[in-house]
């Protein structure tokens, strides 16, 4: 029986549209592939604000797109195809809509092994591929469903639930950049209410990208607020606002560092997690440098490096090499500090850059066009 939520309505009304809706209910109880498409686009129906799943859906999306535009939906001679190539999948990812920047993951493993922790007792794995050749294909026996002796193929259902949640997702994130800009308009005459907004966005169950934005938002300008006296000698010193800087897009899986301040040369790695092995390997990807954290965590300063010093413990046994990786651990920023900041900077009348810089790095971040 599929969960139900507050986008499930919208899968039903397109499968009935597709099927008949004596078949609508059926097909979704009965199909894995639609249940597990019911069970990624639970986000539609909470805002911008929740995490979107795009790499996922998009991986399943261009492998039956490429099976209906080949005919193969009404063909059945799928099992003879040689498969559709990884460029091809790849490249029409990055052309749907917030799917610019998607890495090659979801294609790979990672929405097989989503499908397999739902689905368990399921025989089938929705992706298909050939590491030799790097062909790959849907697996067929997912879209083809018999309601008792009934055949359906629901790979055009497929498609219009997944275009259906980009619509959403889209509407809710242009309903964001909307009251961004309307919050702007209105910090001045109004500056609790924008405070509110703000801070709205600095809580724990926020989408990540959302966190990372305004957080990079807040400390851009907090820190901008400050400066150093520094030059090559003596008698050249010369004073210096602290200026950060965002080093590529949320999210991204690409190794990197998120933000970087000048002149200190300050790393900044946002993250949702107190996993040890994710800060420690955030610390080797820049061989040990000093890393300040940014977490999304209600929790303490101290109870966060408590944790991750517990969990240090346990993997590593020498206590040289845990004092080594927690040395590198410059500073932990959590959510009630990024709020007190932004009540400092709030305090100062200086809530128009933060906004500013909010809806600038969002427009970035989810490849927004006004035209």
């Amino acid at each position: 029986m599929a969960i139900e939520h507050g986008f499930t309505p919208t899968i039903l009304s397109l499968l009935a549209g597709e099927y008949g809706e004596d078949h609508a209910a059926s097909l979704l109880d009965t199909s894995e592939l639609l249940g597990y498409l019911n069970e990624k686009t639970k986000s539609a129906s909470k805002g911008s604000k929740s995490r979107g799943s795009f790499a996922s859906l998009y991986a399943v999306y261009v492998l039956v797109e490429d099976y209906i535009a080949k005919g193969f939906d009404t063909s059945g001679q799928y099992s003879d195809y040689d498969g559709a190539k990884f460029s091809d999948l790849f490249a029409r990812q990055r052309e749907l809509p917030f799917g610019s920047k998607l890495q090659n993951h979801a294609l790979n493993h990672r929405m097989n092994q989503e499908f397999r922790k739902l689905f368990p007792t399921c025989q089938s794995v929705p992706i298909l591929r050939d590491t030799a050749t790097k062909r790959y294909w849907i697996n067929e026996n997912l879209l083809n469903i018999k309601l008792g002796k009934q055949p359906f193929n629901i790979s055009k259902a497929v498609i219009e639930i997944i275009d259906a949640y980009i619509a959403a997702k889209r509407r809710a994130f242009e309903g964001f950049i909307a009251n961004c800009e309307q919050i702007q308009k209105l910090s001045k005459k109004n500056p609790d209410e924008a405070k509110a907004f703000i801070a709205s966005l600095l809580k724990p169950n926020v989408d990540a990208r959302v966190f990372e934005i305004t957080s990079f938002a807040v400390l851009k300008e907090h820190y901008g607020q400050e400066s150093i006296f520094w030059g090559w000698t003596r008698d050249e010193l010369e004073q210096e606002f602290l200026m950060l800087y965002k080093t590529g897009r949320c999210n991204a899986n690409d190794g990197g560092i998120d933000f970087v301040m000048r002149p200190l040369g300050r790393f900044f790695q946002v993250t949702e997690t107190t996993d040890v092995k994710k800060y420690f390997l955030d610390i080797d990807k820049v061989q040990r440098y000093p890393v300040t954290f940014v977490v999304k965590s209600e929790l303490s300063e101290k109870q966060i490096r408590k944790k991750i010093r517990e969990q240090a413990h346990n993997v590593y046994s020498v206590k040289s090499v845990v004092k080594r990786y927690m040395d590198c651990v410059e500073e932990i920023i959590n959510i009630p500090m990024l709020l007190e900041r932004f009540e400092s900077l709030a305090d100062a009348n200086r809530l128009s850059p933060v906004i500013d810089e909010l809806i600038r790095q969002s427009r970035v971040e989810f490849n927004y066009d006004e035209s």
